[in-house]
Parts: structure tokens; C-alpha cells; sequence
């Protein structure tokens, strides 16, 4: 989900590399859980994420969206968040303790908090959001070790393609004539990426990358 309002009015003004240094630890969130509250829909949630939710919890897309995510529109296209639940906006993964159920498999978003993406000319850059994690006394640990993300390199070769093919989407979107053929561009993105398992047995990325290829050759069909 993108805001829109000044890079100085929410992080430090420093963009960050993976091998940079950043004062994000917090001590492993103990007795804290306030980032894991109130979010609204705004952890939308990305192909890899729902992949590792589909084969740790094993379930299916439309068992998720049973209890667990809920769909809205994003940016022009319909895509998956985490839910919150009762009065408080807990997510749903948030155990009796205040801690996380799915620590290990958690989403990218929640991996880099309260680091941000900064997109620009075809990439980004990590920066510091100042004004969210509310945890005092953080101490400096290195971008890469605080993301936590296995294959790190085509991770952010990933999560880069989604965000500009996302792009691409809306940009679709726009121009599209009439609804009935904005919402199929909706559900074909919603099918392909999401709803269509990928196989646990091979590589994620290679698999991505073959339906990204096949979702651009159809988007282009559209315009």
C-alpha cells in the first residue's frame, strides 16, 4: 500500500542499503505488540507471503479467507491483507501473550517494520519510519539481519517486480473503458498470484517469475 506524503515527515531522511547499519532493534518486541494492533487493511500481502502461510498452516487460499485474511481494493487491484480482529484491531495471528503465531513465516511487511520502501527509477531503498514503532531504547543492527528473509537477493529482485507490475496493473486499470473488463483484470491478478497455489516442491522465484511473465503478455493484450 503506498503513502503519499513527505519522506521527511516520516522517516530520518536516509536511505538504507542491506548492509547498512540502523537503529531498528528492539529487543525482540518484548512485552510489546502495538505494531501487531489497529492496522486497519493496510498489511496487504504479497504472493510470498500467502505461499508460506498456504504450506505452513497447510490450507488453501479460500480456507485463509475464512478467518484469517479478508480481501480489498489496493491501489486499483484486489488484493489480500491480514485481518484484525476484535475491539482492539488484533491481528488474528496475535496469541494470548502478545506474541506472534507465525513468527517464522511472518509477512514481508512485517519482516522489515519499521523499516519502509522507498521505490524510485525502477527500485527502492529501505528507509527508517521514525514514527511508528514505539519501543524505546533501539539499538543499531544491520538491514539484512533485521529483514530476516532467506535468498535475500532475489527476494528484493521480487518484491520489486510485484511492486511495479502492480503499477503496471493500475496503470491498466486507468485506461480500461468499462468496468466489466476492469474487473476481470482484477481477477485474473487475484487468480494467478493468489488464489492458484504455487508448488511447494519447486523454487518460488522461478515460479513467479514465469507467471509474471504471463500476466504482462495478458495485461498487454488489454490495453
Amino acid at each position: 500500500m503506498e503513502r503519499n506524503c513527505s519522506l521527511n515527515e516520516i522517516s530520518d531522511g536516509r536511505f538504507y542499503e542491506l548492509n547498512d547499519m540502523v537503529k531498528a532493534g528492539c529487543d525482540d518486541c518484548k512485552g510489546c505488540s502495538a505494531c501487531c494492533q489497529g492496522m486497519g487493511n493496510s498489511l496487504v500481502l504479497d504472493p510470498l507471503d500467502i505461499h508460506r502461510l498456504l504450506i505452513s498452516l497447510n490450507c488453501s487460499f479460500e480456507e485463509l479467507l475464512v478467518d484469517k485474511v479478508e480481501l480489498n481494493l489496493v491501489d486499483g487491484a484486489i488484493l489480500p491483507n491480514l485481518l484484525m480482529v476484535g475491539e482492539q484491531e488484533r491481528c488474528v495471528f496475535l496469541n494470548q501473550e502478545g506474541r506472534c503465531s507465525i513468527h517464522a513465516f511472518r509477512p514481508g511487511f512485517c519482516r522489515i517494520f519499521p523499516l519502509g520502501r522507498y521505490y524510485e527509477d525502477g527500485s527502492f531503498k529501505y528507509i527508517l519510519q521514525v514514527n511508528e514503532c514505539i519501543k524505546p531504547g533501539k539499538t543499531k543492527v544491520k538491514v539484512n539481519k533485521w529483514i530476516d528473509t532467506p535468498d535475500l537477493k532475489r527476494n528484493q529482485e521480487f518484491v520489486n517486480e510485484w511492486h511495479y507490475f502492480l503499477k503496471d496493473v493500475q496503470a491498466a486499470m486507468t485506461t480500461a473503458q468499462d468496468e466489466t473488463l476492469r474487473k476481470k483484470i482484477t481477477m485474473y491478478v487475484l487468480q494467478l498470484f493468489y488464489v492458484t497455489p504455487f508448488s511447494k516442491e519447486k523454487n518460488f522465484y522461478d515460479q513467479f517469475a514465469e507467471r509474471l511473465e504471463i500476466a504482462k503478455k495478458e495485461l498487454s493484450k488489454k490495453n
